[in-house]
């Protein structure tokens, strides 16, 4: 079976489905895993481990020139504790680049708030129904708050729909390696 990310409709039982009204951007990306015993978060944490370079690099550009207009320093994608377990990660802590807002085994909302966007991802998983495997659905959602975020979204916009399925293809090579 070939397994690469595809672009997808965002999971209706999913607790960001709530978050699309008046969004500014939004896209869902998954792909099929058989480590079926992985919580939402844990999928997260081995997929943003296997960062592509070029992700990070581009979050290093992004720190660096977003700190001339203010905008904080998120770190990098791949910067994730590696030996934290998901299960450790409290609502309000950091997981690489995004804070958690919950977690719970089959959804973990994580993200990052500020005056210019609201940022909000869902790792969402569902088991099928042999249970052999299960579809992992990452969501972003994206509410825009002024002028800056706006133009902060003209290369994110672009640059999301190259990040996320690359990222998302981190958990495929990790599985194929294991």
């Amino acid at each position: 079976m070939k397994n690469h990310p595809t672009e997808t409709e965002v999971p209706a039982n999913s607790r960001i489905a709530e978050l699309l009204d008046g969004a500014s951007f939004y896209d869902a990306w998954s792909i099929r895993s058989t480590d079926v015993t992985l919580s939402a978060l844990d999928h997260f944490i081995v997929a943003a481990k296997q960062t592509p370079r070029w992700i990070d690099a581009c979050m290093i550009l992004r720190n660096r020139l977003g700190g001339l207009v203010g905008l904080k320093n998120l770190g990098t994608l791949s910067g994730v504790a590696a030996d934290k377990p998901a299960s450790d990660f409290e609502p309000g802590s950091r997981v690489g680049i995004f804070t958690v807002f919950e977690s719970r085994f089959d959804e973990a909302l994580i993200g990052d708030k500020d005056k210019h966007l609201d940022v909000v991802l869902s790792i969402h998983r569902s088991e099928s129904p042999d249970g052999k495997h299960v579809t992992i659905t990452v969501t972003t959602v994206i509410h825009v708050k002024n002028r800056l975020g706006r133009i902060y979204m003209l290369p994110v916009k672009p640059m999301h729909r190259l990040i996320a399925p690359a990222v998302l293809a981190g958990k495929i090579r990790a599985e194929q390696a294991a």
